[in-house]
């Protein structure tokens, strides 16, 4: 019978004690990672006033009640979906509002780096839709290939939207909403979940695969 357990090379060699200390740890880093991106989503959320964001196959630690894996990829499905949607209906309004003010499209690292993230995240749709349809596409590389090119993908969106997000509290707007040490609490927050997703991708398909090659 199959386990949802994921392996991860990280934790051989140690003793019983210590590999539980390890476990612990990661699982409360995961947790911690959790709340810091949801948090951090909704407080910017907040602070816009918009009308007045790879964790989740985590097998040590998630926020979400999740056994089967077949649910958890349902659900980062539909989450995939709506970011998607979200960033779409996004740009639309940027690209509407810049229109109005006569303002200039991409002259800005953030805007560049966003545009980036957003084109990134399209390509790693098209590598999940490539490992689900895999028969029925009849692809030349393998479902381990689809998911290492999936994940990687992943890891790459995350990056470039972790630094897009602190490239905006550069902004005049965000200097002027938040000021002093509460500025560099935020510009250190997408730091920690970055590191977790980080650790996460590169223990469950990069080194994996490196082993198994």
């Amino acid at each position: 019978m199959p386990s949802d357990v994921e392996y991860s090379p990280v934790g051989d060699g140690l003793g019983m004690r210590d590999f539980w200390l390890y476990v612990w740890l990661r699982r409360a880093a995961l947790i911690a990672a959790h709340i810091v991106g949801l948090g951090l989503t909704l407080i910017i959320s907040v602070l816009s006033r918009p009308g007045t964001r790879i964790l989740l196959f985590s097998a040590e630690g998630t926020i979400f009640c999740f056994k089967s894996r077949k649910n958890k990829v349902r659900f980062h499905w539909l989450c995939q979906a709506l970011v998607l949607i979200a960033a779409a209906v996004g740009l639309g309004f940027i690209l509407a509002s810049k229109t109005v003010s006569e303002l200039p499209h991409l002259v800005s690292w953030h805007s560049l780096l966003g545009f980036s993230t957003l084109t990134a995240s399209l390509l790693q749709a098209a590598c999940g839709i490539c490992v689900i349809f895999h028969k029925q596409l009849r692809l030349s590389s393998s479902p381990a290939q689809l998911k290492l090119y999936h994940a990687t993908c992943g890891l790459v969106v995350y990056l470039l939207a972790t630094v897009t997000v602190i490239l905006a509290m550069f902004s005049d707007w965000f200097q002027a909403t938040v000021k002093g040490i509460g500025w560099w609490v935020f510009a250190m927050l997408p730091l920690s979940p970055a590191m977790v997703v980080m650790n996460q991708i590169t223990n469950a398909y990069l080194l994996r695969n490196k082993m198994s090659s």
